[in-house]
């Protein structure tokens, strides 16, 4: 599913409260033009909806400008929300078109039933709840699958035995242990 955003430069001067009230969220996109950031404001409820359907650092949204004809592919950097109210404050874009491959944190889906859980009433223990990868933003997956099937009581499962998508590598050390399977109580 492609994701969305239609932005606006922000004003010189203008208060970020200020756009709060007018239903304005404030927001940055870096990376653009190497260093150079641009400030821009977003409808809050777009804001809201993007941030509902988008992950962090794992997620990329299609940006676009129309005042400065610039659109392109950014990776959702930081959303800040307000300390009590949990509302969306601010976020933050990096811009990856020219970046080559980038680093990122990828949720680990754990499928199937170890072998050690069915025959020997142990019990899965998860480790890690996320891999670091590097790939190029077009192939970021939304979850890793990590079949623990024939996962026995006794053994651990790391990095270099995860079955990852073309293009997606580990950056994650090898011998990372992913999840355990725990011998039960004899």
């Amino acid at each position: 599913m492609e994701l969305t955003i239609d932005c606006k430069t922000r004003p010189e001067g203008s208060k970020p409260n200020g756009l709060r009230r007018s239903g304005q969220l404030p927001a940055v996109l870096y990376g653009h033009k190497g260093t150079e950031s641009i400030s821009l404001m977003i409808d809050a409820k777009a804001a809201e909806n993007l941030i509902r359907d988008a992950s962090v650092n794992n997620t990329l949204v299609q940006v676009n400008i129309p005042e400065m004809s610039w659109s392109g592919k950014a990776l959702l950097r930081e959303v800040q929300t307000h300390p009590w109210k949990h509302t969306p404050y601010h976020i933050s874009f990096f811009a990856v078109a020219d970046h080559g491959d980038l680093e990122v944190a990828i949720p680990i889906t754990f499928v199937g039933t170890a072998k050690g859980v069915k025959v020997s009433g142990g019990s899965l223990e998860p480790v890690l709840a996320s891999l670091r990868v590097k790939c190029n933003p077009s192939h970021i997956p939304e979850s890793i699958e990590v079949d623990v099937s024939e996962l026995d009581a006794g053994e651990n499962l790391v990095v270099s035995q995860i079955s990852l998508p073309e293009g997606v590598v580990a950056v994650d050390d090898a011998d990372r242990v992913v999840a355990s399977v725990i011998k039960g109580a004899s």
